[in-house]
């Protein structure tokens, strides 16, 4: 892909603008607490009326409604404010992978973050990017405004993911970071140390943050197509093996599907969606069917 609007291309644009991300926030009371701040930043709606009660605050009486029932009432509201998103790339080496599509897992994620920055911009909710590797690189303050997509693709595409990673040290970095409750989008093979990962994905859900795991794969790292004997190198390592493709495909195919499950199951626990997604899916599909799904289960 030559340019950064190749990222969103748009037939993508059409399938989700529609969506929503704002409404699985809402409904797990992510404006709880809200109510009883200054209103400064927020729009707010007057929605219905309470007695007034000693210790209130006698400017929010509604002398309007005092003036006709010769009562003191007190305007309730409901506040509304802008979810702030996060896109997290993984940075490693082992992002870059490919063996026979034509988009590479980090190329594969560009795509997907492109779709999800597009679509909180339209919603008018302020959206940032952080990347890391061992540690965070980079990192672009949320905004709303329309600029903001092109910033971003523009850091990404000219970033080459290299070097090993950190995801677990990572997380933990980036929660230290969050002043407010955000969601946070994380775009990851998730190879590293299994439990340590996790451990950080319940230390971010613990701080009230919604997060959406998506747990990017190559196709051949999903059904294993080789053949024959076959040298293996770690892209981040760069350890070395060789094995018989044909004698260890079930053990191995046994192994991934064990690996993306603990993942699963442990997000599930979390309160954290994941979304397993390998290189040869179409990636504006199941992008789609998941925010449907998103939505239908608030």
């Amino acid at each position: 892909m030559s340019s950064a609007e190749s990222y969103l291309k748009p037939e993508v644009i059409q399938q989700i603008k529609r969506l929503d991300l704002r409404a699985q926030f809402i409904v797990k009371g992510y404006l709880q607490g809200l109510h009883a701040s200054p209103f400064h930043g927020f729009s707010v709606e007057f929605s219905e009326h309470r007695k007034y009660n000693h210790g209130d605050d006698p400017k929010d009486i509604d002398w309007l409604v005092y003036a006709k029932t010769d009562k003191y009432y007190i305007k309730k509201f409901e506040a509304e404010t802008n979810i702030t998103g996060y896109l997290v790339m993984d940075l490693s080496s082992s992002m870059a992978y490919t063996y026979r599509q034509q988009l590479t897992k980090f190329d594969y994620a560009i795509c997907l973050a492109a779709a999800l920055c597009y679509l909180m911009i339209s919603q008018q909710d302020p959206v940032g990017l952080v990347t890391f590797d061992k540690k965070i690189r980079d990192s672009v303050p949320p905004r709303s405004r329309r600029s903001q997509l092109a910033q971003v693709l523009s850091l990404l595409t000219n970033l080459k993911p290299s070097g090993e990673t950190n995801i677990a040290h990572s997380l933990t970095q980036l929660g230290a970071m969050l002043r407010h409750r955000s969601l946070i989008m994380i775009f990851s093979d998730l190879l590293g140390d299994q439990e340590t990962i996790l451990k950080s994905i319940r230390q971010l859900r613990h701080g009230g943050h919604d997060l959406i795991l998506f747990h990017l794969l190559d196709e051949a790292e999903v059904r294993f197509p080789f053949e024959g004997m076959v040298e293996f190198e770690d892209s981040e390592s760069h350890e070395k093996m060789t094995l018989d493709a044909d004698g260890y495909r079930a053990e191995y195919l046994k192994e991934m599907e064990a690996f993306c499950e603990v993942y699963r199951a442990e997000a599930f626990k979390a309160g954290a969606d994941y979304l397993r997604l390998d290189t040869s899916m179409p990636f504006d599909k199941a992008l789609t069917e998941y925010l449907m799904n998103r939505r239908m289960r608030c």
